[in-house]
């Protein structure tokens, strides 16, 4: 098997590259930290070779504890000679930022007698512009192959695939003057590089002045920042605007599936499970599938669009007030889909006070487990009205507010404890490289959002099944149905009841909440089944529905909202954090602090909707 090594700068489309040479939906995203490991895939076209994918890196003298973890594990597969070819990927748009390092790998691998060629990639971004590069001049001053392409394209693959068979050959490497010496020498390599751009690269600034005259309006310090609350809005808001039509679908389907499908089996046991164990519950989870998918693409147009890089940009500032930086900002950020790639970012935060501090913001964001539990309380206590033609909704601005409430308890949890740590410990500088704005690729996104929201599904279906039948099964029996207060499980939840009375609710929500703590999504999958065996008979009515004719008092419906956005109520996360913090003590303290915090202020919120009439 032929190993063949990708490296380059962050934001060179690397990532990109490697996911249209292996198939693989890796994420790729427009700042540095996404790719935290090493990732590896198989070549679509060539049985034999595996390709590698290495985090991004500026030089080959580290700044950061990710950027040396990349440097020596590509030191160490070189010095192993378990690499039989190294692609460099560098930014024609920016050629001098990214020939700094291919140079300095090129010595490295002389040295190792590994061969190398550099990929030219954004070239479809110069053209638009009636830009070139001189591939062939390059070529020809480093005396290694440089390919032009465009990863998002796919311009210029062919002639990439050709260029490595060639160099996999086995031709030994030949010496080149140009990159002698340059191993060690960050600063004899920028000149090089800075020489060989201006040699062979892009003639004029066009596009280096576009982009900034578009960064003034994006990262003045308070346009920048009402844009961004607007964007913010505009992303909470859709994930209601987007999602409605589809979730309504797929509600109707499912309960036309469930009139059709429930009399296909046996009257009794069979059929009542089928109606209130499958419809009832793992259907009403379905439901709610349709915005994650519309969440994880807004989230993947933020991303190639460039914005989230400006975005790290502009909250580093205001991070600091709370103890964070803007380096906090990326793990934080994909806490929002899911709290654990989020926790594994937070690696690349060099301080253990500000990384410690994230892992403690991270639980808190709005991940998507949190969503369908938003989704089905705000449809069921909150009217979908629209203001100024629909531009404004207040279910989505009941969505926006709940998602701010959960990233504003971060923010104040960090600040409370960075206050009392010591923090006189020197933070390094907080370097950011802008990338290029452009159009999302929309075939690679819509890809690997379908697909998120599948593993998601998948993932979560498995634990709702489980869950369910069990609910199920306690709440079926010993009375077969005729009456859930009396059965088994209703025994149980009168039990707990008394804990969850003071917030309004009944023994079933506090059946669901105590189901929850497995993982967030069950609350929903476990309320569908209760639902369902308690309208044993009655045809197929939405979850949402269901909720919002079941009598139970918005002040108790604000204090669920409440209690989800801060619990920390996933197994998975916690396992998460004691493996990144080295112990358990920092995720059995969260765990404890965060359900005593959930707790007292959905109390409060009930109490405060009560006194105000709610």
């Amino acid at each position: 098997m032929k190993q063949i090594a990708l490296i380059g700068s962050p934001n060179s489309g690397k990532s990109l590259l490697f996911n249209r040479l292996t198939g693989l939906n890796q994420k790729v995203a427009n700042f540095p930290g996404i790719t935290v490991d090493m990732a590896s895939g198989q070549s679509q076209h060539h049985s034999d070779w595996r390709f590698i994918d290495f985090p991004g890196v500026y030089s080959l003298t580290a700044l950061s504890g990710e950027e040396q973890a990349a440097i020596n594990g590509f030191t160490a597969l070189l010095e192993r000679g378990e690499l039989d070819l190294v692609v460099a990927i560098v930014d024609a748009t920016r050629l001098d930022k990214g020939l700094g390092f291919a140079l300095q790998a090129l010595a490295l691998c002389q040295r190792h007698q590994v061969p190398m060629l550099i990929a030219a990639n954004m070239v479809d971004v110069l053209q638009r512009h009636q830009l070139t590069i001189d591939c062939a001049g390059l070529s020809s001053a480093l005396a290694i192959p440089v390919v032009p392409l465009s990863a998002r394209s796919g311009a210029g693959l062919a002639e990439l695939d050709d260029s490595c068979r060639q160099q996999l050959s086995g031709q030994p490497l030949p010496q080149t003057p140009a990159v002698g010496g340059l191993i060690g020498g960050d600063e004899q390599g920028h000149w090089r590089a800075q020489q060989l751009a201006e040699q062979f690269g892009p003639k004029g600034d066009l596009l280096i002045v576009s982009q900034t005259r578009i960064d003034r309006l994006f990262l003045h310090s308070w346009f920048g920042g009402a844009l961004f609350f607007a964007i913010m809005y505009l992303f909470f808001q859709s994930i209601f605007t987007w999602a409605a039509p589809v979730m309504d679908a797929v509600e109707g389907a499912i309960g036309w599936l469930a009139e059709r499908v429930t009399p296909l089996f046996p009257a009794g046991v069979a059929q009542d499970f089928v109606h209130d164990a499958l419809f009832g519950g793992i259907g009403a989870f379905l439901v709610f599938v349709p915005q994650i998918f519309v969440l994880t693409v807004v989230v993947g147009i933020l991303e190639d669009s460039g914005y989230l890089a400006r975005a790290a940009v502009i909250c580093h500032r205001p991070l600091r007030l709370f103890g964070l930086t803007g380096k906090s900002f990326i793990p934080m950020l994909s806490g929002v889909a899911c709290a654990i790639p989020g926790i594994y970012a937070a690696r690349t935060i060099e301080s253990p006070l500000r990384r410690r501090l994230t892992y403690m913001a991270i639980p808190l964001m709005p991940c998507s487990a949190r969503l369908p539990v938003y989704a089905l309380l705000i449809a069921a206590f909150i009217p979908a009205h629209s203001l100024f033609g629909g531009l404004l909704g207040w279910q989505g601005l009941a969505m926006f507010a709940i998602y701010l409430f959960g990233i504003v308890a971060a923010l104040l949890v960090t600040a409370l404890v960075s206050r009392r740590s010591d923090s006189s410990a020197q933070d390094l500088p907080f370097v950011l490289e802008m990338p290029p704005y452009r159009l999302p690729s929309w075939r690679p996104l819509l890809r690997s959002a379908w697909q998120r929201s599948a593993q998601f599904v998948t993932k979560a279906g498995q634990i709702i099944f489980m869950v369910t039948v069990v609910v199920w099964l306690l709440g079926y029996f010993p009375n077969y149905g005729s009456s859930l207060a009396d059965s088994w499980l209703g025994q149980l939840g009168h039990f707990i009841e008394p804990v969850f009375a003071p917030l309004g609710l009944d023994w079933q929500y506090g059946v669901a909440i105590l189901t929850s703590f497995l993982a967030r999504e069950v609350f929903v999958g476990t309320l569908g089944a209760l639902y369902g065996i308690a309208a044993q008979g009655d045809e197929f009515v939405g979850l949402a529905d269901r909720v919002a004719t079941s009598g139970l008092p918005l002040g108790s419906g604000i204090a669920l909202l409440v209690l989800f956005a801060i619990a920390l109520q996933c197994i998975s996360t916690l396992a998460v954090l004691r493996r990144e913090s080295g112990s358990w003590r920092l995720p059995v303290q969260l765990f404890v602090a965060y359900g005593l915090l959930a707790y007292l202020l959905a109390w409060l919120a009930f109490q405060l909707t009560a006194l105000v009439g709610g």
